[in-house]
């Protein structure tokens, strides 16, 4: 039986070295193919959608701005708050709030632990 067992596990380590293989090649396989312009697309029955000379200046073009905008860096809060409207200007709490709002918090596990201990 013992011989059975080991023969088993054998067996089960070989295929997970074959699986690996496996995926290995088809990995190697997958990369080869995008190189090659080969590769399987996702919709093989959908024609390739044709565009223009002028549509596609103008994309490019809406591109190049859009890049340029993150290349300007990030506005101002005050000015994406003006703009938008919708985004909230981040607020800050003073350092006596805080203390409130910790002392509060100290004292709900205060009591929280009394009650535990009454029961306990």
């Amino acid at each position: 039986m013992a011989s059975l067992t080991d023969a088993l596990q054998q067996l089960r380590a070989e295929r997970r070295e074959s699986q690996s293989h496996v995926e290995k090649l088809d990995q190697a396989i997958s990369v080869i193919e995008s190189l090659n312009g080969s590769g399987t697309s996702r919709n093989g029955n959908q024609p390739r959608r044709v565009l223009s000379a002028a549509s596609r200046r103008k994309m490019a073009a809406g591109q190049r701005a859009r890049w340029a905008a993150v290349r300007k860096g990030p506005k101002p809060a005050t000015e994406v708050a003006k703009t938008t409207g919708s985004s909230h200007v981040k607020r800050t709490m003073s350092a006596a709030s805080r203390k409130k709002i910790a002392a509060a918090q100290r004292a709900r596990w205060a009591k929280l632990k009394a009650e535990k201990k009454k029961v306990g």
